[in-house]
């Protein structure tokens, strides 16, 4: 019993600890984007150090197929622009998902209006779900930061519940 009640705890802390970063996400955008462009960055250059320095070590055996400083190189490269061209990188992901979730809204139109014409009575419903994507999608679209703040929001969300059914759970757990 002592066991659930400290994992209980532990569980209430990490809850915390993820409302702290969903609110730091929600407020502060644009930092959250360069953390973790630099994070991606740097692990995509230590990658590709690692990969060149295999190379050298391996050059020796006269392995033809070993390409690692060709990887290398572009793990490198692609860990620079990550960090130097975060801002870029964000509009391209953000313009990417957005136009994935209006083509996903213009399908679910699409359908609605085919379950209207073949008299399905929840042809309304699908309906109101491709406008509601539709509008994510162009929300997503044309407003910066939208995707951050939105994984923010999720995350906070998210730790509010589990915080609650942490707290539920500890309260209860003399019941179980």
């Amino acid at each position: 019993m002592e066991y659930f009640k400290k994992t209980g705890w532990i569980n209430i802390l990490i809850s915390i600890v993820f409302a702290i970063i969903g609110i730091f996400m929600i407020t502060k955008t644009d930092l959250t984007i360069k953390i973790i462009s630099y994070f991606i960055g740097g692990i995509f250059i230590v990658i590709g150090v690692i990969k060149s320095i295999n190379y050298f070590l391996s050059k020796g055996k006269y392995d033809f197929y070993n390409n690692d400083i060709i990887y290398g190189i572009i793990a490198i490269i692609i860990g620079l622009i990550t960090i130097f061209c975060s801002g870029l990188l964000e509009s391209i992901l953000r313009i990417t998902i957005a136009i994935w979730i209006i083509y996903s809204g213009l399908i679910r139109l699409s359908l609605s209006l085919k379950l209207h014409t073949a008299k399905i009575d929840m042809w309304n419903v699908s309906l109101i779900f491709s406008i509601i994507m539709l509008i994510c999608g162009l929300y997503i679209l044309l407003q910066s930061g939208a995707l951050i703040t939105t994984l923010g929001i999720i995350i906070l969300a998210y730790s509010i519940i589990d915080l609650i059914e942490n707290i539920i759970f500890i309260k209860n757990i003399d019941k179980i």
